[in-house]
């Protein structure tokens, strides 16, 4: 009988050594071409459903193996859902760890100062770390969710890069890139020349869409500000390209003609007086700042020189000039 009991004692401890021999080596050898990878675990899963989702996502790892090690170590239910990332050299311990602490494997996605609002969900729609939980919402349900104070969704989100865990909800970034906007919105307000004929921060928003999409060089960003709100402090047309061109949408094929310019749209400048009704394109930080605090100046025109910058001119005559010389 004590032989026996022996002889099991002696098998528990190599069971056990063998069993902690496995929880601190390496999941992938050290001759594998696997160089590591990404997993999921779904919300609600229990130790032996994640186990196996772990195994099917690419881990090498016996999954009965490592739900004994989660039972043992008495974090069996304090796994997370989400997805994470193993490495060659971690080992099934540290997964554990990873997954308990909430480690979850993250992704990037950089939107550009400029872009339209479009542009930025395209970029959002396409990419495989998200969950697409906005896919099918018109712009005014999105804005519905997000912030109803507003129905059109263009210029309300902040160009900028972000991080996100793989896996979540699309509408996450939408949040988040909103918030930044209306952050960055109100502090560039509060900091305003409050000469300028803006009766809301939104309007300040919109001019702030035009300059970042007629500016070609960033050392002239006031200077062009300062030609539009000279523009409307005297009642002139803005007469500026970009808003045309957002407001034929997709008619528009690279090049605007004469009859483009005579074609009436909410967002035609050369048809309508004053500001179009909404932005035209996500401005940055560097067009809010020059929207609210343009530089002082008397220009009321400037034209492409053709190299990036523009030629100012303070007066139609010398603006004539200048379209002949850079543009004729």
């Amino acid at each position: 009988m004590k032989k026996t009991f022996s002889w099991l004692i002696l098998l528990l401890l190599v069971v056990s050594a063998a069993f902690a021999y496995w929880a601190f080596q390496p999941v992938l050898s050290a001759g594998s071409e696997l160089k590591g990878g990404d997993f999921s675990i779904k919300a609600g899963s229990g130790v032996r459903s994640a186990a196996r989702q772990i195994r099917e996502g690419g881990v090498p790892m016996d999954p009965f193996m490592f739900e004994m090690l989660a039972r043992l170590s008495g974090k069996a239910n304090k796994l997370k859902a989400g997805s994470f990332e193993f490495e060659a050299n971690e080992t099934p311990i540290d997964l554990l760890t990873k997954i308990v602490n909430g480690e979850f494997s993250h992704a990037s996605l950089a939107i550009i100062e400029g872009w339209t609002f479009q542009q930025m969900r395209n970029l959002i729609d396409a990419h495989p770390g998200l969950k697409h939980d906005t896919a099918g919402l018109s712009g005014k349900e999105l804005m519905g969710k997000i912030n109803p104070d507003y129905q059109m969704p263009e210029g309300l989100f902040f160009p900028d890069t972000y991080l996100f865990a793989k896996g979540s909800s699309d509408l996450q970034i939408f949040q988040q890139a909103h918030q930044s906007m209306l952050r960055h919105l109100d502090e560039a307000w509060k900091a305003r020349n409050t000469s300028l004929p803006y009766k809301t921060a939104y309007e300040a928003l919109t001019m702030a869409s035009i300059i970042e999409k007629e500016t070609g060089r960033a050392s002239e960003r006031s200077l062009i500000a300062a030609v539009f709100i000279n523009r409307l402090k005297v009642g002139m047309l803005l007469q500026t390209d970009p808003t045309v061109i957002y407001g034929m949408g997709e008619q528009y094929k690279g090049k605007i003609r004469k009859i483009d310019l005579l074609t009436d749209t909410p967002y035609n400048t050369y048809t309508r007086a004053g500001l179009p009704p909404t932005p035209i394109a996500l401005p940055g930080i560097a067009s809010l700042s020059a929207a609210m605090n343009p530089e002082k100046s008397v220009s009321l025109y400037f034209v492409a020189r053709g190299d990036g910058s523009s030629q100012f001119s303070d007066n139609l005559t010398e603006h004539n000039r200048a379209v002949n010389k850079y543009q004729r």
